[in-house]
């Protein structure tokens, strides 16, 4: 199951794709905030054109695990995603998703002034990446 995954920010949303067995995230985009109706076209056309079947939205919780500010507006988005989709549309708990993809920039071995562009889609592909890994283990029968 290919699924899309979102990181959305106040001036962009980073997005990147599963492949199509829902294994491994890819970056795929970076999409320049425009509008909560436009973004969340523009998102479901991504998924369309990448037959995905599921939308995976990162939450960005409080420290503390509450819906803040930051979050209701990303719900707000969620909400509109749903409006003009019959696909799936789920909300992750994104903690960290910016921070470890400047980590992996680090680890990469990228230099500081590459860090310094926008990564969003990198950090999509976390959120991604972390929702697959979970569900991979959901599957296999472990316990989370």
């Amino acid at each position: 199951m290919r699924i899309l995954g979102i990181d959305h920010g106040n001036k962009r949303i980073g997005v990147a794709v599963s492949d199509p067995l829902g294994i491994t995230a890819a970056p795929l985009t970076i999409l320049g905030h425009v509008a909560r109706v436009n973004d969340a076209q523009r998102i479901v056309e991504l998924a369309e054109e990448y037959e995905c079947e599921l939308i995976l939205v990162g939450l960005p919780l409080d420290s503390d695990g509450s819906v803040g500010a930051r979050a209701r507006s990303v719900n707000r988005f969620i909400e509109e995603v749903r409006n003009q989709t019959s696909l799936p549309v789920i909300a992750w708990d994104e903690s960290n998703s910016t921070k470890k993809s400047i980590q992996a920039s680090i680890d990469r071995g990228e230099k500081r002034k590459k860090r310094s562009q926008p990564m969003d889609d990198q950090a999509a592909a976390i959120i991604l990446q972390d929702y697959l890994d979970i569900q991979s283990h959901i599957a296999g029968g472990h316990s989370v």
